[in-house]
């Protein structure tokens, strides 16, 4: 894949950054291979449980779909307060101590939840295990930050996108493996191995940020301020949501999560109830829509030279608007009607979420990036904590089809918003702090 022989070469120092002595600064690239595969491995390990966790949860432990949603909201709730934590932390310290403990904290997580499976029981040990993994794996801030660390500003959009990539072989690899190893019973129920498979990935994960992955942030570029660390910090919220465009973008980036979130937990519900789809064949499903994701996303790396980011947003939006429109009609046409809905609603969220974080890593000063690009990722969580719950609430009191209508008109809402995009493009981003001397 193009987007991936793009990636330079690892430095060859494992530890913190060396300056740069040519008198550039230090924004070649080095490093995006690494960050990719970080962040692949993570998604890979998080996409194992998309197609049962849910549904184990309903029959496991008799829960309803509103209570089986509330484990992806829990999840993301946690992810809300802490994202903030971890990226204001990496511009103090650097970005790699903050990945290796995400990691090594992912790796307890996800064999929590596999314990929980294979032995617990009540239900309050699966939101035990996802409430703890929510706080371990609140990193795509810092990871966002790391890409803006070692990126040129015309460069941002292209290097945002391996993020995007990188979610797109998580959910194309994941469910697949996740769907045929959740039948293999331990205890006497499911689900239990994809989740030690994942902490196995987590494992060589941490291995591979211990010594694979080269520190991004150099020393005189850190943050001289220390920033609290409380999870909610509404001074730093109020700094960065009052740099010009930046709060617009959050609040957009908000709604579009929300409106696709709908879609998390109630998807395997969807298929299993109107499709009779098993648990393989929902994994199969979902990894054709990470197919068209990692494709798009790696499109973005080339129509961003040609279109501006505000226009690749817009157009994301409107496509993902007539795709969840599309999604809700399936039954009535059949299974290739929902393969083609999923793969346009992929499609769209491939143009609009790498441009999202692009346009907004330029509106923030260089020693900030972590806190912006946190706070924006602490206020999607926020979205995957209400979406998942709204979803299942809808799915279980209005009928199968009304959250995808609902996420429908959250995307056509948000390519209103989106409109006012176009007067930030060509403001300066916001003036850096003083940097340690």
């Amino acid at each position: 894949m193009e987007a991936i022989k793009e990636m330079s070469a690892l430095p060859a120092e494992n530890s913190p950054s060396v300056p740069p002595t040519d008198g550039s600064d230090g924004r070649d690239g080095k490093g995006l291979g690494a960050i990719f595969l970080t962040i692949f491995l993570d998604l890979l390990g998080f996409g194992l449980v998309l197609p049962f966790l849910a549904e184990e949860s309903r029959s496991l432990f008799h829960s309803g779909e509103f209570v089986g949603a509330l484990l992806a909201s829990v999840y993301s709730l946690m992810q809300f307060l802490f994202v903030p934590v971890w990226g204001r932390l990496s511009d103090r310290v650097g970005r790699r101590p903050v990945l290796l403990w995400s990691v090594f904290g992912t790796i307890l997580g996800m064999g929590g939840l596999a314990a929980s499976l294979g032995f617990g029981n009540s239900i309050a040990w699966l939101f035990a295990a996802r409430i703890f993994s929510g706080i371990a794996t609140a990193n795509l801030g810092t990871a966002s930050a790391y890409i803006a660390d070692v990126t040129k500003p015309e460069a941002r959009a292209k290097g945002m996108a391996l993020i995007g990539i990188a979610f797109g072989l998580g959910f194309i690899f994941g469910p697949v493996v996740g769907g045929f190893l959740a039948k293999i019973p331990v205890n006497g129920r499911f689900g239990v191995v994809p989740c030690m498979v994942a902490a196995g990935l987590s494992v060589i994960n941490f291995g591979w940020v211990l010594f694979g992955l080269p520190e991004s942030l150099p020393k005189e570029r850190r943050s001289p301020s220390k920033r609290r660390l409380a999870p909610l910090d509404l001074e730093a919220t109020k700094r960065t949501l009052a740099t010009p465009g930046v709060g617009l973008v959050v609040a957009l980036n908000f709604l579009i999560i929300l409106s696709f979130t709908n879609l998390d937990q109630t998807f395997r519900f969807f298929n299993a109830d109107l499709f009779g789809m098993t648990q393989m064949q929902t994994g199969v499903t979902l990894g054709i829509i990470g197919i068209c994701a990692a494709f798009t996303q790696g499109g973005v790396r080339q129509l961003s030279k040609r279109y501006s980011d505000a226009s690749l947003i817009r157009t994301g939006l409107l496509i993902q608007a007539l795709g969840f429109g599309a999604l809700a009609a399936s039954p009535t046409f059949g299974r290739w009607a929902l393969y083609a809905s999923g793969a346009c609603i992929a499609i769209g969220n491939g143009l609009s979420q790498p441009t999202v974080s692009a346009f907004l890593s330029k509106r923030a000063a260089e020693n900030a990036q972590g806190e912006t690009l946190g706070t924006n990722q602490s206020f999607a969580s926020l979205g995957r904590m209400f979406g998942p719950a709204l979803g299942g609430f809808l799915y279980g009191h209005a009928g199968p089809k009304i959250p995808y209508l609902t996420a429908s008109a959250g995307m056509a809402l948000a390519w209103v918003v989106s409109g006012g995009l176009k007067k930030f493009e060509t403001a300066p981003p916001a003036a850096a702090e003083p940097s340690i001397k």
